[in-house]
């Protein structure tokens, strides 16, 4: 009994992210919804990103190109690093760090590690008396490899060691991310392709193994002449929920100080069926140059369950 009750409570949490906390809080919901082992592998990362709406698989311009598209590392012709944490909803923190080392000016290596913890849950017993209490996690790491072909042409694939415990159970699972770009007119126009978590769950908190959250990214960014902003825009297709849409933006004039602003229809999973909230989805942030390192910050608001904050550090070795 006392299995299945955390197995239950696991499952529960798993849902929950992969969803959107949709059960509760959207209408329609997607059949194969929660079907999905290591629901974390989903959440975005970067505050740069984040602020764009996550539309960042055409431009992955930065060091968050390790998770939106590897092959965007190429980019780089020196050791990069990128430092991010995310105070997530419901109590819930995670963070991502990564390094990327150019090799040249056409083979790149990355490797990075992401973690997500759920923070405290209470234990009980199937009378429903209090027992004590117990936490959970996830942990991925991987290693990037990206090269160029011509001047206008990259790829780039990840593999990923994934890693997910909930008291003294534990479960396992191996993927790859596999991504292209191309870029145009000197870095103007670019558009990006990725499979992302393409894979197998090793072992199970439970007896039986789910598949893993895989989705296809496609996405384009462009530079308006005489414009100092950037705009992006991706076309997510996971297998395992409704298509998602995210737009984003970034405006330079002012730099050191950038200012950006992003969309993603996934934000109406946030609301309740009778809210009234017109936010969700929609997000924002800032950024910074000093010297050779950038500190970003982005603020999702997340309608009925609160607002989610990141903060992010990249730069040069």
């Amino acid at each position: 009994m006392r299995r299945l009750r955390i197995t239950n409570i696991v499952c529960l949490t798993a849902m929950l992210l992969a969803t959107g906390f949709a059960s509760g809080l959207a209408g329609d919901i997607n059949s194969n919804a929660g079907t999905s082992a290591f629901p974390f592998l989903k959440i975005n990362v970067s505050a740069r990103a984040v602020s764009m709406g996550g539309a960042f698989t055409g431009l992955a311009d930065d060091e968050s190109a390790l998770y939106y598209n590897p092959a965007g590392i190429t980019s780089f012709e020196e050791k990069r690093f990128i430092l991010g944490y995310h105070n997530y909803i419901v109590d819930m923190q995670s963070g991502f760090v990564g390094y990327i080392h150019a090799f040249d000016t056409v083979k790149a290596f990355g490797v990075y590690a992401s973690y997500l913890n759920y923070g405290d849950f209470i234990e009980t017993d199937q009378l429903g008396n209090t027992t004590g209490e117990f936490s959970g996690g996830d942990f991925m790491l991987a290693l990037t490899f990206a090269m160029k072909r011509g001047y206008h042409l990259a790829f780039g694939a990840t593999a990923k060691f994934i890693y997910e415990k909930v008291q003294e159970f534990s479960a396992t699972g191996l993927a790859v991310d596999i991504g292209g770009k191309y870029t145009a007119d000197r870095n103007r126009y670019a558009v990006g392709l990725m499979i992302q978590n393409l894979g197998a769950q090793l072992s199970a908190l439970g007896e039986e193994t789910d598949k893993l959250p895989l989705a296809f990214r496609l996405g384009g960014s462009f530079n308006p002449k005489g414009i100092p902003m950037t705009l992006s825009s991706d076309v997510i297709f996971p297998l395992d929920n409704d298509l998602v849409f995210a737009v984003g933006t970034e405006y330079y004039a002012l730099k050191p100080f950038y200012v950006r602003l992003g969309w993603n229809t996934f934000g109406s999973n946030f609301r309740a069926a009778d809210s009234d909230d017109k936010w969700a989805g929609f997000s924002l942030g800032v950024g910074f140059d000093i010297k050779r390192f950038q500190i970003s910050y982005a603020f999702s608001p997340s309608a009925d369950l609160g607002e989610s904050h990141r903060v992010t550090l990249t730069g040069g070795l």
